[in-house]
């Protein structure tokens, strides 16, 4: 047996050489090239080359592989450049202008406002003063969402849940559970909620997660989480990769954490195209994401093919269960069962974020995001061991919340109860149906993909979208306007499955189409003129400069000084 062992070894050793002699060849001819190159050069010489090359070694490698993409900042520094160009600059603020006049006539709630408070009253306001002021406050605006003609936004609004929120409020409205000493109870409920959310999507024994204020809140806390797992792991620049359809949050997660954000493609049916997903994976992948459905078309991911990848590939996979987490969760029990599962029977899926505030019909400020094991958890956390204010640890962004918020989503969650939450799943998605197959019977309009939850996009190859909102808008109604493709969504809520309201969006739908068929080719203005504009311009930094005039008018506190059309819509105002 050990001659066999020596023979073999032998053998090896005799196979390699010819190999190595190439190589020694090789290696003889490139030191001989370098010798030849360097000759006649000072030491002095030898080592300032070798500094200098290593410095721009350096440099060259930070330049190229940034969180940001080259042929992205390429973009940027050119249109930058062109806006500095003395007729073609001009050119462009000009337009610019333009467009923020129009955007800020556009926007509604600045409308009909002849003063606003300043400052504050020298003497307080007596108790139904206030009150009288917050019925002023509370009637402003034109829409309606009581009537069921908004989409999405409120998903509730029952009036005898509304009278217990508001008493729940109130018996905690001063408590904060960053003092769980001081409000036991509140740890208490919060613990409570998380661990009700864990079992509804299928958590196991050591699953986990924490409240937050919101889905975005929700979906910063994994990203966060998985940046500094992937730190850990000795991945210097982390990146994450998310469908295009995925919610904008990821790309807040990346803007602030630093994060690179790797756009993946759809497939024609509008889900995330796992192959594409596949070859994006890279030494530096921190996540996986999909969504259970995804905002835009309400389509879900194929999770399972892509929880295949993460479990291959060893990475965190997050699914952003935000919009219809609280419904898909009871679809099944209501009698509508999902086509896949989603949740953490799906091996590899590592946490889920879910609003409590949509359709779990809590109160605004209430969202979960959970984990299926607590060492992934560990890395949400915040603490500062050495401040002087004492050792100071915080599960999410805020430091103190309001107690009241997440007493409500406690007392929602209970007063509901699963039989509750069933019926609601029941006639939404039975409401969403009727609505998907009376649309798709309308010509000149489709529905994207094949929609499972309570999300019906509709675009058009007939007429711009863009005007089917406006006229919409003209009937009352608040879509959701959507880009890339051009398109506009309903979100079908409680308040869509009073009686006749279904009914009474598809006799609008319908007349409105007519309406546009008299003039295909008519000019959209309003705001699906300016998402129009916004879809064409190359220059990406010009549509968030005129963004940000949205944002500012949040804020505003000047009185308009004209009125103008809003929407394009005839006579609406």
């Amino acid at each position: 047996m050990q001659r066999r062992s020596s023979w073999w070894y032998q053998g090896a050793v005799d196979a390699i050489i010819p190999y190595k002699e190439i190589l020694q060849m090789y290696w003889e001819k490139a030191t001989s090239f370098v010798n030849a190159q360097c000759e006649g050069l000072e030491p002095w010489q030898l080592v300032g080359l070798t500094f200098s090359s290593t410095l721009l070694s350096v440099w060259l490698h930070g330049f190229l592989f940034q969180s940001e993409s080259l042929m992205s900042r390429t973009k940027k520094q050119f249109f930058k450049l062109l806006r500095k160009m003395p007729f073609v600059g001009a050119m462009i603020q000009k337009k610019i202008d333009e467009a923020l006049n129009d955007v800020t006539s556009s926007l509604s709630f600045l409308k009909d406002e002849k003063d606003y408070i300043k400052a504050l009253p020298e003497q307080g306001m007596s108790q139904p003063e206030v009150l009288e002021k917050m019925k002023e406050y509370s009637a402003k605006g034109d829409v309606r969402w009581q009537d069921g003609k908004v989409s999405g936004t409120v998903y509730s609004g029952e009036e005898k849940l509304t009278h217990l929120l508001v008493k729940v409020y109130g018996e905690f409205a001063w408590s904060n559970p960053l003092h769980p000493d001081i409000f036991p109870g509140l740890r208490k409920m919060e613990a409570e909620v998380v661990r009700i959310a864990c079992t509804l999507f299928n958590g196991g024994p050591n699953s986990c997660g924490a409240m937050t204020s919101g889905g975005t809140e929700s979906i910063l806390m994994a990203c966060k989480a998985y940046r500094d797992l992937a730190y850990e792991r000795g991945i210097k620049q982390p990146e994450m990769l998310v469908p295009v359809s995925a919610h904008a949050a990821f790309d807040k997660a990346a803007h602030y954490f630093g994060l690179k954000l790797v756009h993946i493609p759809l497939t024609k049916a509008m889900e995330v195209d796992v192959q594409a997903m596949r070859r994006a994976i890279s030494k530096n992948t921190a996540m996986l994401v999909c969504s259970a459905p995804q905002f835009p078309h309400g389509i879900m991911d194929p999770i399972e093919e892509v929880a295949e990848l993460a479990v291959r590939y060893k990475i965190p996979f997050h699914v952003d269960a935000c919009l219809g987490g609280f419904l898909i969760a009871f679809m099944d029990k209501a009698g509508f069962p999902l086509k896949r599962p989603f949740d953490f029977r799906v091996k590899g899926v590592t946490s889920i974020s879910a609003d409590t505030h949509k359709y779990g019909y809590a109160p605004k400020g209430s969202s979960v995001v959970l984990y299926s094991d607590k060492k992934y958890r560990s890395y949400q956390f915040f603490i500062a061991p050495d401040w002087q204010g004492g050792i100071y640890a915080s599960p999410s962004v805020a430091g103190s919340r309001p107690g009241g918020i997440i007493a409500a989503c406690w007392a929602t969650l209970m007063h509901i109860g699963e039989s509750g939450y069933v019926e609601a799943t029941k006639r939404i998605i039975k409401t969403a149906r009727f609505l998907e197959s009376e649309l798709r019977k309308i010509d000149s309009i489709f529905i994207f993909g094949k929609p499972e939850v309570s999300v019906l996009s509709i675009g058009s190859d007939t007429f711009d979208i863009y005007r089917l909102s406006n006229f919409l808008a003209a009937k009352g109604w608040n879509l959701n306007v959507l880009q890339f493709p051009s398109s506009i969504h309903l979100c079908i809520t409680q308040l869509h499955t009073k009686p006749g309201v279904a009914e009474q969006f598809l006799k609008d739908v319908k007349d409105s189409i007519e309406d546009i068929m008299k003039d295909v080719n008519a000019k959209t203005t309003g705001m699906g003129a300016i998402y129009g504009m916004a879809q064409s311009v190359p220059d990406r930094s010009l549509v968030a400069e005129i963004s940000q005039a949205y944002l500012d008018g949040l804020y505003s506190t000047d009185v308009p000084c004209s009125e103008k059309h809003m929407n394009g819509s005839p006579g609406h105002h």
